[in-house]
C-alpha cells in the first residue's frame, strides 16, 4: 500500500482522541482483522503479537519500546493513516520504576482478551457493568460437561464475591460459542440471582447476561451466586474450555467432566497471561475428568485444550 493513499480514512472524532480509539477506528474502517494486520506487519519484517495488537487498540497497554513504535508508522501504512498520526497520540512515556508511586493496575478493559474485542466491547455496553469493578473475585467455580457425542453440554458456575464499595448488585456474563452457526446456549440462575438483561448476538456466537443479586450489597458484604449455561442440541464441538480473567482472582477451579464414550487424548493446561503463554500435558483421571486449580490468577486466561482419538 503506497503512502499516498494515507489521509482517505474517515473516522468519528468522538473515537479518536487516545491512540487506543484512534487505532480501533482505523481498524474498523479498513474491515481488517487483527490477525489480518500481524501477517501485514510480519511481511514488513514486523513481528507484534495479536495480545499486543488487542492490547494497543483495547487500551490495556500501548508501545513504549523501541521496536513497538517502529511499528506504528507501519501500521499507519496499513490503516492509510496519515504519517505521525498515531505516534502523535501517544503522548510522553508513562512514568516506570521508582518514578510510579502507585500500584500497578491489575485490571484490563473488558474486551482485551478477546480475539474481536469490537464485538464484545458492543455486547458488554448493551448491560450495566458499574459493579463489576466493585467485586473481589474470592473463588470461581466451573463445572463442565462433556456428552458422548463429544458435544459440550453445560457449565455449571459457582462464584463467591466481596463488594468493595457499597451498591454492587449484579453479576455480568459473557459466553461464546466458536462456531456462531450452532444455537446459543440457554442461561439459568441457579442461586442467590436472577436475570436481568440478556443480550443475544447469534452472528458473533455471543451471549451477555445480568444476573442481579437478591439484594444490593454495601461494603464488605459477600455473597454466592450460582448459574448455568446449558447447550441445546446439535451441541457445539468440545475442543477446550476456560475462562478469561479481567479481574484477579483468588481462587479459580475448573473441572471437566467426560462421557465414559468420549474420553479426550493429548490434553493440555494452559494459561496465558500478558500475551505469553504456557502450557504443559495433562491426564484425565480415573473417574474421565480434568482438574485445574489456579491460585491469585489473573488478568489473562486459563483452561485445558485437547483433541479426539478418532473422527466420527
Amino acid at each position: 500500500m503506497s503512502r499516498a493513499a494515507r489521509g482517505s480514512c474517515h473516522m468519528d472524532t468522538a473515537r479518536t482522541d487516545t491512540f487506543a480509539g484512534a487505532l480501533r477506528a482505523a481498524i474498523a474502517e479498513r474491515g481488517l482483522g487483527l490477525e489480518r494486520i500481524r501477517e501485514h506487519l510480519a511481511q514488513q519484517g514486523v513481528k507484534v503479537s495479536l495480545a499486543t495488537l488487542s492490547y494497543w487498540q483495547s487500551g490495556r497497554s500501548r508501545p513504549e519500546r523501541r521496536s513497538s513504535l517502529a511499528a506504528i508508522g507501519h501500521l499507519e501504512e496499513i490503516l492509510a493513516l496519515p504519517t505521525g498520526y498515531l505516534v502523535g497520540l501517544l503522548g510522553p512515556p508513562r512514568p516506570r520504576g521508582r518514578w510510579l508511586k502507585r500500584a500497578p493496575d491489575r485490571t484490563v478493559p473488558i474486551s482485551a482478551l478477546w480475539s474481536d474485542p469490537d464485538q464484545v466491547e458492543w455486547a458488554f455496553r448493551q448491560v450495566d457493568t458499574s459493579s463489576d469493578e466493585r467485586l473481589t473475585r474470592l473463588s470461581q467455580h466451573d463445572f463442565v460437561t462433556v456428552g458422548p457425542e463429544r458435544g459440550e453440554r453445560s457449565i455449571r458456575s459457582r462464584h463467591v464475591l466481596r463488594a468493595d464499595a457499597d451498591g454492587a448488585d449484579r453479576w455480568v456474563v459473557l459466553a461464546h460459542v466458536d462456531e456462531p452457526a450452532r444455537h446459543l446456549p440457554v442461561l439459568a440462575p441457579l442461586r442467590h440471582c436472577s436475570l436481568g438483561r440478556l443480550v443475544t448476538h447469534p452472528a458473533a456466537g455471543l451471549v451477555v447476561a445480568e444476573l442481579l443479586f437478591d439484594r444490593a450489597l454495601r461494603q464488605g458484604d459477600s455473597i454466592v451466586i450460582e448459574h448455568e449455561l446449558v447447550s441445546r442440541p446439535p451441541y457445539p464441538p468440545a475442543l477446550a474450555c476456560g475462562r478469561k480473567f479481567r479481574l484477579p482472582v483468588r481462587e479459580y477451579v475448573l473441572e471437566i467432566a467426560f462421557d465414559p464414550l468420549a474420553r479426550p487424548v493429548d490434553c493440555v493446561q494452559y494459561r496465558q497471561v500478558g500475551g505469553t503463554e504456557v502450557a504443559h500435558p495433562v491426564e484425565v483421571d480415573a473417574g474421565g475428568s480434568l482438574l485445574g486449580v489456579a491460585l491469585d490468577f489473573g488478568p489473562g486466561s486459563y483452561g485445558f485444550r485437547w483433541n479426539w482419538p478418532n473422527p466420527r
